[in-house]
């Protein structure tokens, strides 16, 4: 017979001890969730530990899902914005979300820096979002209009379209949650 308390508490401890909640975790009780999550580094400046010690864009570059938002960023000039900005939210589109995107849509995107930042900057809210607040949410974006969030039991979504596929990674000055789906500013 198994002992599922002891085999629990097994579960629940070896994730804490390098810096990760289980990956049964719901959204509600401060862990990180969402299938992505799992694919996440275990070790180094990507990890889920190491993330934690840099400012967003920082951490954002040691992670690879996120290689074409980091790329983005600095050319839209908001390295400096994002690290320098103090208890923000970022939804931040993963690689697969930018596939989505007809390479020739983004590429006209990327060569015009004022609606690239325009873009990017509906992804970052100026408050700390915590999972708790995400089930029926309207947050105001730098870029100035707002997003809605709406779900429960760590499945939400951004604007009725875009899943969170791992949520509440924390950053030195940030709250991350991995979209896989790039949000276009209401126009």
């Amino acid at each position: 017979m198994i002992n599922t308390a002891a085999v629990a508490a097994a579960a629940l401890a070896l994730p804490v001890c390098i810096g990760l909640l289980a990956p049964a975790a719901h959204a509600d009780d401060g862990g990180t969730f969402g299938p992505a999550c799992s694919s996440v580094p275990k070790e180094g400046s990507g990890s889920l530990a190491g993330m934690a010690q840099d400012p967003v864009a920082t951490a954002a570059s040691h992670n690879p899902a996120l290689s074409t938002l980091v790329a983005a960023v600095k050319k839209a000039g908001l390295v400096d914005t994002l690290n320098n900005a103090q208890n923000i939210t970022v939804f931040a589109p993963t690689n697969d979300a930018f596939k989505k995107i007809p390479k020739a849509d983004l590429a006209k995107v990327l060569a015009n820096k004022d609606q690239l930042t325009k873009i990017l900057t509906y992804h970052v809210v100026g408050e700390k979002i915590a999972p708790n607040q995400l089930s029926k949410g309207s947050f105001k974006t730098l870029e100035g209009a707002s997003l809605t969030t709406d779900g429960s039991d760590g499945k939400y979504k951004v604007n009725g379209t875009a899943n969170i596929v791992c949520g509440n990674i924390k950053t030195a000055n940030a709250t991350v949650y991995l979209i896989d789906s790039v949000l276009m500013p209401p126009k």
